[in-house]
């Protein structure tokens, strides 16, 4: 790992791709349609200058937030991209009319999906695209061979360099391991929220980064302690950020 000014240094996801531990979850970029879209999406680009600028090469985005909003402001900010930036984006559901996330896990889903983040973002190919296979309460017991086949489909027509898991289980990391190599995995944790505190350990030492989410909900009422340990050196060692899902 090589040392940054920033806090934690950065985290080698893959063979040549290091990425600092912090990083800009698309600076809470608005829904479509929210009031004052101009103005605020123009507070966002200033955000994500300004981080950029600080040393963070670590973006968090998906198409489905906001929708398609996020990734422009991303692109009119930023484009064309630093060489050492790198975004990250997700793929598995979409934001319906009433403001819910169903799931979008076909084959045709996961295509349309990845190719609206090239074509926003104005990229040729994505860093890492994630796989959310669970919701908001968590992980589902589902596991979905066909679907992760269609994302490696797209990684060998070269639209997709690394794939990662988001809302998983450890068993369904562990199939998901035998069909590709997954470099993260991205799931709800914090200081209140502990269930994975194992898991954490088992892909710190696979040299997977385990990325949370929503890693300040600690103070949220809806949190409950889910474990009464305190947190554990090997976490703080091996998130590479904290992105806010």
């Amino acid at each position: 790992m090589s040392e940054s000014k920033l806090p934690g240094g950065t985290f080698n996801l893959a063979s040549g791709f290091d990425v600092t531990r912090m990083v800009t979850a698309r600076c809470n970029s608005p829904v479509r349609g929210s009031s004052g879209p101009r103005r605020i999406a123009t507070k966002r680009s200033r955000c994500l200058r300004d981080v950029v600028d600080l040393g963070i090469t670590h973006i968090d985005t998906s198409d489905y937030y906001g929708p398609f909003v996020t990734n422009e402001i991303i692109k009119e900010a930023l484009h064309p991209y630093p060489e050492s930036l790198h975004i990250v984006t997700k793929v598995g559901a979409r934001r319906d009319a009433e403001g819910g996330w169903p799931h979008a896990r076909t084959a045709d889903d996961l295509r349309q999906a990845v190719r609206e983040n090239l074509d926003r973002l104005g990229l040729e190919a994505l860093d890492v695209v994630n796989l959310r296979l669970g919701g908001f309460a968590g992980p589902e017991t589902r596991v979905a061979r066909r679907t992760l086949r269609a994302l490696v489909e797209l990684q060998e027509q070269g639209l997709i360099r690394h794939l990662g898991l988001s809302t998983v289980s450890a068993e369904q990391i562990k199939e998901a391991q035998s069909i590709a190599p997954i470099v993260c995995v991205q799931n709800h944790y914090n200081v209140a929220h502990r269930v994975d505190d194992d898991l954490v350990d088992s892909l710190a030492d696979e040299g997977i980064a385990y990325v949370p989410y929503f890693p300040l909900g600690a103070l949220h009422r809806s949190n409950r302690p889910s474990s009464p340990r305190s947190p554990r050196a090997s976490t703080r060692r091996h998130w590479p950020s904290p992105w806010r899902g």
